[in-house]
């Protein structure tokens, strides 16, 4: 059965990985990566746009299936050799992470729930994967269909209905 994870990282490392189909997590080490197996889901969680930024992006900017294989290391040169796991990243839009703030289990079960984000991977339910994967809108090779019938569909108001019969009175 596979599993869900958060990562976090910022969205210029994020797209980095997306564009060359990996992951890569607390600065390059191999521990946590060894945690994850192909076909789990993750997420990547970006608090900033740089790595090192004052803005606030504090989103959800990657979606994907681990692919097979193991993690393995990678040179980025000056001696840095940093771990990594291939990753089948999907279309998918960037989501804030506020609208969905009391929604997700992660952000409910403690008032200070985003100190976990400080871990740089951690796992997350079901529930909470589906919503996020809504958010953002996550096309193959990301589908709903992979967690069951009962998936949860987009965050977004719905849209008024100005057919006649539905038309407020004046």
């Amino acid at each position: 059965m596979s599993r869900n994870w958060v990562a976090v990282a910022s969205a210029e490392h994020v797209r980095i990985g997306r564009g060359q189909g990996f992951m890569q997590v607390c600065h390059g080490k191999a521990a946590p990566l060894k945690r994850i197996r192909p076909g789990d889901h993750v997420v990547y969680y970006s608090p900033t746009s740089a790595f090192g930024g004052q803005d606030k992006l504090q989103s959800f900017t990657a979606i994907g299936v681990v692919d097979d294989g193991s993690p393995y290391q990678a040179s980025m040169g000056g001696g840095f050799f940093p771990f990594r796991r291939n990753v089948n990243w999907c279309a998918a839009r960037e989501a804030p992470i506020k609208p969905l703030v009391g929604r997700l289990e992660f952000t409910t079960a403690k008032r200070n729930w985003g100190f976990q984000l400080r871990f740089g991977l951690f796992e997350i339910s079901e529930h909470d994967m589906k919503m996020i994967a809504a958010a953002m809108g996550a096309a193959p090779p990301w589908r709903l269909d992979d967690f069951g019938p009962d998936a949860i569909p987009p965050i977004e108001a719905p849209r008024a209905s100005f057919a006649p019969s539905a038309r407020p009175a004046e």
